[in-house]
């Protein structure tokens, strides 16, 4: 394996703008910590999956031309119908070894720019559609340390570019959407969902020549529907009947939210997971106006969105509850963290997705407290130093940090001669919970074990120890699944916060025992592999990984 150096080039964001963008709600606490960890990994990281043997899968497109990291043994893709080199010897995905820093090639054969998907029951990657030869591919990638990328056929129906999967409580992935794709459709396939399933509500919000609805966002409601964003709008959908139980309002403004205009969002931790009815909500940040790609095309590069809407999706008459962000962002990632707040990262301060038509980096995160009143809710973070535009991502790890990479908005890994040149660095956010000031107060899980499986319902006793004042009211146990990463959405991210089964009991010096209840039903928590943290005023342990089904 041979990895070519390239130039990495850097930006320092003015204090001047930052401070232009204040509002009344922001806490300056310039918290958080940047790490550089690979100034190079030989592609771009536009997709990215942790998996639970804590590696991460990424990967790039194959139509760029030569990556800067060379295929094994000589080993060299040979594609009749590729649109770049015919005989490729270089990968164009990795993957990322947490505990060893290190980067391993893989090799896909058809093309996966733009693509989407979720990590099955089992724990693999199935990864579905692309650009090319790669529309109606899919391919799984399982966690293993010499296990690569496995071409499954054209097994979608439908030509899958810029969709959104999302597993289900049976385990099955949804595929929805895509361009020119107004319908979904089931991976794996029965005889009853061998077919494509129409969605007239995709065409509805299809703006011409701009679109505005690509990778929906799609979150599974506590009541088995499916809650399906996109441009400026919800739905409620029953997959299983094909029926739209429940249209939402527009997003006060109106202004789009999906894919050129590329907000993000999230599912908020779900809790009171007992109760006769879960509440369920959905936060929905950033985005660009109206006409932002038309305009950006031709060189005029509108503000980006400065708000986020929150919804609370089970009432029976939803409204949207509008909040100002401190700094304007489009492209930016939504990360939930394993304390149940909400990490606002990477993406453009004007501008919008696409090939160098967005300006501005937005270089400082912020953090959102939704349990905060809502005049205290948004924190702005220490800023980092390298732009992350088109093609960024950003993905939650097992020890608590965030692992940000890509920014890649050329053609061909192009270095030079651009505002924001193709790159390939990673780093990892390290929020305040993992500062030192905070290790006395940091759980530690020391049983169960890691990898243990659960049924749903069951109960779990958790030993852990923390070396300083243990407050025990201010001890709960959180369930994340973590999601699949690209343009500015994770799919399949989920938080759970599991109910509690009597109190904190001490059973030994600084060793503690906390009982807790799985979700009931795959309703919840689909099917799969968790990270499953202990969580101390807001700091939380190092993850164990669980399995439920």
């Amino acid at each position: 394996m041979t990895i070519r150096t390239t130039t990495i080039l850097c930006f320092v964001q003015l204090p001047l703008l930052l401070l232009l963008s204040c509002q009344s709600n922001l806490a300056y606490a310039a918290g958080g910590k940047w790490q550089l960890l690979m100034s190079n990994i030989g592609i771009s990281a536009m997709h990215i999956q942790l998996l639970n043997n804590d590696r991460v899968i990424m990967y790039d497109r194959t139509d760029f031309g030569a990556s800067n990291i060379s295929l094994p043994n000589g080993k060299c893709r040979n594609n009749p119908n590729e649109l770049a080199l015919k005989v490729d010897c270089t990968a164009h995905s990795v993957e990322y070894d947490v505990s060893t820093n290190s980067v391993r090639p893989l090799m896909v054969q058809t093309d996966v720019w733009c693509s989407s998907g979720s990590v099955n029951s089992d724990g693999y990657l199935v990864q579905t559609g692309g650009f090319n030869d790669g529309e109606r591919m899919v391919r799984v990638v399982k966690p293993c340390s010499t296990c690569d990328w496995q071409e499954m056929g054209s097994n979608l129906i439908q030509s899958r570019w810029y969709s959104t999967n999302h597993i289900l409580p049976d385990g099955r992935q949804i595929i929805v959407g895509g361009r020119k794709a107004f319908n979904y459709e089931f991976y794996p396939k029965t005889a009853s969902t061998n077919n494509v399933f129409s969605l007239p509500f995709l065409q509805q919000t299809n703006n011409p020549r701009e679109e505005n609805n690509l990778f929906p966002f799609v979150f599974l409601n506590v009541d088995g529907n499916l809650f399906i964003f996109a441009n400026d709008r919800a739905i409620l959908l029953d997959y299983r009947t094909n029926t739209v139980v429940k249209t939402y309002p527009q997003i006060p403004g109106g202004d789009p939210r999906n894919y050129p205009s590329t907000g993000s969002a999230v599912l908020l931790p779900l809790k009171n997971l007992r109760s006769q009815t879960v509440q369920a909500e959905v936060l929905v940040c950033g985005g660009a106006p109206r006409g932002s790609y038309p305009k950006a095309d031709k060189g005029e590069f509108l503000g980006a969105l400065n708000t986020c809407g929150r919804i609370t999706i089970t009432d029976p008459n939803p409204q949207w509850t509008m909040e100002a962000m401190p700094l304007a962002r489009t492209m930016g990632d939504m990360v939930i963290l394993p304390n149940g707040n909400v990490l606002i990262i990477n993406g453009a301060a004007s501008g919008t997705a696409g090939w160098q038509i967005a300006r501005n980096p937005v270089l400082s995160p912020v953090i959102y407290r939704p349990d905060n009143p809502s005049d205290s809710r948004f924190e702005v973070q220490t800023s980092n130093t390298i732009p992350r535009m088109y093609h960024s991502t950003a993905v939650l790890l097992r020890d608590g940090r965030v692992l940000v990479g890509g920014s890649n908005p050329n053609e061909l890994y192009n270095f030079t001669g651009v505002l924001f040149p193709t790159d390939l660095s990673l780093e990892a956010f390290s929020p305040s919970y993992l500062d030192q000031e905070s290790a006395n107060l940091r759980p530690r899980i020391i049983s169960p074990a890691s990898h243990l499986k659960y049924t749903y319902g069951e109960r779990v006793d958790i030993l852990f120890t923390a070396s300083g004042l243990l407050n025990r009211d201010l001890v709960k146990v959180t369930m994340v699944a973590p999601g699949f990463n690209t343009h500015s959405f994770t799919m399949n991210q989920r938080m759970l916060v599991l109910p509690r089964s009597g109190v904190v009991r001490q059973v030994g010096r600084f060793v503690y025992q906390i009982s807790c209840v799985f979700p009931k039903s795959g309703i919840f928590a689909p099917p799969g592999y968790y990270l499953l943290y202990v969580v101390h005023q807001d700091i939380p342990s190092e993850a164990i990984w669980v399995r439920i089904q």
